[in-house]
């Protein structure tokens, strides 16, 4: 089972699918799951591939992934070439490996093994694997599950192979993730010299107040599910370049809020155009919202989810909504189970991103064992 994985793995790493592009991961996946009884459609959409795939009948537990990866950095840092896998010292190395390659050859491999051992097993296994999402993700999971909703496909139980854990192979699952909206602001002022500040209008004093109010509003104080809500400030820029006597005529000013269950994005546009009226600011803003909060408090996939990993770990996983989004979401508003589940992350995203040899089959084997579990 180790060898299969590790091949699969490496067939994935040689493969330099950065997002939003495939580039011939998939074709891999469609042989591997048509090989053992999956009825199979790509849904490609602009650049982007979709894998969509389904064998058997009854509940769904569906596998969510993504084959893209984010570019490599720094060649010059990396130890090893990042699309030339290689094992060191019992790890392996190569772009995308944590995140998530490694976790795909798993859930395939282990679902391999399940069907060999159960050809006629209950319920319906699927999967969903995504070119699209380092990126926009305008065209990926987004784009199938409102195919699947205009089917009216019912999908009971979502695994998400992200790599959760903190620092031991299943150590933290995701039950859960924030919300997230960005802002996008610009202040209007009124350019003059800066020797004659009554003359014009700096936007960037203007915005001071604002700021400061801004970063230090508490949203709210949490919930037994998540931490409270936060806003970071991405990006601030006024001004011509290399010039220091004009008073700048506008400001550009993007932020974004993590937010929990307790609010909503509604009150947070509310709160901040109240800000915006209070110190009287000429604005123009655009807002982008691009996830709703979504927790899985209880449920079966959760149970077995938390057994799987205490058979073969002897211990129980910490739940978590920290942390980015997941394409998940796009399940939330479906009736669906969502649990997070994969490879320890300390190097997704980094130069020589890495995995333990040892991970990737525990983590094969405790999805075989949410296979075997979660149709009873």
């Amino acid at each position: 089972m180790l060898n299969k994985i590790i091949k699969l793995s490496k067939k994935f790493i040689k493969i330099p699918s950065v997002s939003p592009y495939d580039l011939g991961c998939q074709k891999i996946i469609f042989k591997r799951l048509k090989k053992i009884g999956f009825t199979i459609e790509n849904i490609n959409i602009n650049k982007t591939n979709n894998l969509l795939a389904f064998k058997g009948k009854g509940k769904t537990l569906i596998f969510l992934g993504h084959t893209d990866v984010v570019p490599v950095g720094n060649i010059k840092k990396w130890k090893t070439n990042p699309f030339n896998p290689i094992i060191i010292n019992d790890f392996l190395f190569g772009r995308g490996i944590s995140d998530m390659k490694g976790s795909l050859a798993a859930m395939i491999v282990a679902t391999e093994s399940y069907i060999q051992e159960n050809p006629f097993h209950k319920g319906r296994i699927s999967f969903l694997i995504t070119s699209d999402e380092e990126s926009s993700g305008n065209d990926g999971t987004v784009k199938v599950v409102k195919i699947l909703k205009k089917r009216k496909e019912m999908i009971n139980y979502c695994l998400v192979g992200e790599p959760t854990s903190n620092t031991v192979l299943g150590d933290v699952i995701k039950n859960g993730r924030r919300g997230s909206l960005n802002v996008n602001l610009i202040i209007y002022g009124k350019q003059g010299h800066i020797a004659y500040p009554n003359l014009a209008e700096n936007p960037i004093h203007k915005i001071l107040n604002f700021v400061h109010q801004l970063v230090n509003f508490k949203w709210d104080k949490g919930n037994n599910y998540f931490q409270p809500s936060v806003l970071q400030i991405s990006y601030i820029s006024s001004g011509i370049k290399n010039i220091t006597n004009v008073i700048p005529d506008f400001l550009k000013i993007n932020f974004n809020i993590r937010y929990n269950t307790e609010i909503n994005k509604k009150i947070i546009i509310f709160q901040v155009k109240k800000f915006l009226l209070k110190y009287n600011l000429k604005y123009k803003i655009k807002w982008v919202h691009s996830a709703k909060p979504f927790i899985t408090k209880s449920g079966k996939l959760l149970k077995v989810v938390k057994k799987s990993i205490y058979k073969y770990n002897s211990f129980f996983p910490v739940l978590s909504t920290s942390g980015g989004t997941s394409d998940g979401r796009f399940f939330s508003d479906m009736n669906t189970e969502i649990i997070e589940l994969g490879l320890v992350n300390k190097t997704i995203h980094k130069v020589n991103e890495c995995v333990k040899i040892k991970d990737l089959l525990s983590l094969s084997i405790i999805y075989k064992n949410i296979l075997k579990n979660i149709f009873i």
